[in-house]
């Protein structure tokens, strides 16, 4: 019984080790995070290779690169460590939630809308470590990247559950110095000859929703600049650069000052954004994610 519990104790180092080497990109960075040797790790990884009968890294003098059986294995690993965790801590909390909550926003309404509520977060629940990360890639969360997930629009069928939290509209915009300089769009088809700019991830050739008599179409446009986060568009929107559409919430504050100009609102046909929150739910949801999940619905609506 006790080698079985040593065997079952040197399994999960042997997963958080792994886990360790995937994130650190190589073994001596590995080592570093987990106060090991270079060479006890990757004999760890040897160890287990071997007994999976399997290549899960593929080795060079400069880079570590996982093989296919290495991506199932480490999106294993990662589950299996988070559902430990989850264990202890669902013993040791006491019904308080604690422990590391790891965030995953978009730049843009993550640095305006979810930054400015981390203080009022952990003031409520000062037991939880909030490791926040604003990015607009898309991150694995069913492959244990991240605990939670701020996703903009249409979600795509997955195993993850999803909260609304609320919507954003989006509204097109330019600066008073460059409607000076090259007139005001007043129809949609108006904008053939502004310069529009755009979002890099979302298509080749963007495409702006407009309705007219009750009927919706889209225009095509184009422009000098793109860009994958709505702050950074309003930014070049208010130095003159061109025309943008971007959600409400990232240029209000340059509206209500007067440093854009809303554009073609009677041709906007209700045009938003659904904003979710999106991880593994069920009765295992760590407190912690349902807390976070909790406060965000309830101050964003």
């Amino acid at each position: 019984m006790e080698a079985q519990a040593l065997a079952a104790t040197d399994r999960a180092r042997a997963l958080e080790i792994f886990a360790a080497v995937a994130t650190a990109g190589s073994f001596s960075g590995a080592g570093r995070s987990l106060g090991l040797t270079p060479s006890a790790v990757g004999r760890t990884v040897d160890r287990i290779e071997a007994r999976l009968g399997v290549r899960l890294l593929l080795r060079t003098t400069r880079t570590l690169t996982l093989t296919a059986e290495g991506q199932a294995y480490l999106g294993a690993a990662r589950r299996i460590l988070a559902d430990l965790d989850d264990a202890e801590q669902a013993i040791a909390d006491q019904g308080a939630p604690r422990g590391r909550l790891r965030v995953s926003a978009a730049l843009s309404h993550g640095r305006l809308c979810v930054v400015p509520l981390l203080g009022a977060f952990v003031q409520r629940h000062p037991h939880i470590l909030v490791d926040i990360s604003l990015t607009d890639a898309v991150v694995d969360i069913a492959g244990g990247q991240a605990d939670v997930g701020i996703r903009f629009g249409p979600l795509t069928d997955s195993p993850l559950t999803a909260r609304k939290l609320g919507e954003t509209r989006r509204v097109i915009v330019a600066s008073p110095d460059y409607l000076a300089r090259h007139g005001t769009p007043k129809v949609p088809k108006d904008l053939l000859r502004h310069n529009c700019l755009g979002f890099n991830f979302r298509r080749a050739e963007p495409i702006w929703p407009f309705r007219h008599d009750g009927e919706d179409y889209v225009l095509s446009v184009h422009g000098s600049i793109e860009a994958n986060n709505g702050e950074t568009l309003g930014q070049l929107a208010v130095a003159g650069v061109g025309v943008t559409r971007v959600g409400a919430f990232s240029v209000l504050d340059d509206i209500a000052t007067g440093r854009l100009v809303p554009l073609l609102e009677d041709y906007n046909p209700g045009d938003v954004e659904v904003i979710n929150a999106v991880f593994v739910g069920g009765t295992n949801t760590p407190a912690r994610v349902r807390a976070f999940v909790d406060f965000l619905a309830e101050r964003l609506r």
